[in-house]
């Protein structure tokens, strides 16, 4: 784990406490600093702060991961076409529920050869709340759903919200899985205008980097639609998280 620029600062904490004779409100000020450290580790999964996370692909070529999160839903075939369209592959992180709500939408993902990765039975609210039993439960869930429907196994994981804490730590050591980020993050559940995501995107792209997009609204649909045509100009290719695992070119933050 990565907690190197945490260890020192909290060294940092110390020497300063110890330079100001550790009066209360210097003791005060230092643990409401590093508490919003600890909070800004937890939410910011590239940080790596309480487990590596993949993030993006080291490569010395125009390349990068398109990933959808909580699907499959209504808007997924629409994904699928256009992405067919092009002869693009992409990475699928499904929701159990979700997989049985639309059972045939997920085994048209698995069947035009794109990759799945778990993203938890529920995707629920309270994740970064919940003990490491009940989330163990919501990633082992999940794979049952995606064997009994998708006859798939899967080891990629992704954190719902990005959230990362000690009990998400042990669950994902305990099944086994490979917890996949991203280095580039759309916010297009929470933008409305296209242009907007779609700046956000084109602008924070790099080699190797991996983009986090929803297959869950006609926004972002168009928002790849655009994004597509961005990459082929820019004469990007693609490539999908397990590529990353089977390559000597990987690196975990």
């Amino acid at each position: 784990m990565k907690h190197y620029p945490f260890i020192l600062f909290y060294l940092f904490c110390n020497v300063f406490i110890y330079a100001f004779h550790g009066t209360f409100w210097v003791y005060l000020f230092c643990f409401l600093l590093f508490s919003a450290v600890v909070v800004w580790g937890s939410f910011d999964i590239t940080l790596g702060y309480f487990f590596n996370s993949i993030t993006h692909k080291r490569t010395k070529i125009k390349e990068v991961a398109l990933t959808f999160d909580d699907g499959p839903t209504e808007f997924t075939p629409k994904f699928l076409d256009i992405l067919k369209e092009n002869n693009v592959k992409a990475t699928f992180f499904c929701i159990g529920k979700q997989i049985e709500k639309y059972p045939e939408k997920f085994q048209r993902i698995i069947a035009e050869g794109h990759t799945v990765g778990n993203h938890t039975l529920s995707h629920s609210n309270n994740t970064g709340f919940l003990s490491t039993s009940k989330m163990v439960e919501e990633i082992e869930k999940c794979d049952e759903v995606m064997l009994k429907i998708g006859n798939l196994k899967t080891n990629l994981y992704r954190p719902p919200f990005g959230v990362t804490n000690p009990n998400i730590a042990k669950a994902i050591k305990k099944t086994h899985k490979k917890s996949i980020g991203w280095n580039v993050r759309s916010l297009d559940t929470i933008t409305e205008d296209e242009k907007k995501i779609y700046r956000k995107v084109t602008k924070g792209l790099k080699k190797g980097s991996i983009i986090l997009l929803h297959d869950t609204s006609e926004k972002t649909y168009n928002v790849l639609v655009d994004l597509l045509v961005f990459l082929e100009d820019k004469n990007y290719s693609t490539f999908t998280i397990d590529n990353i695992l089977t390559t000597k070119e990987t690196k975990a933050f």
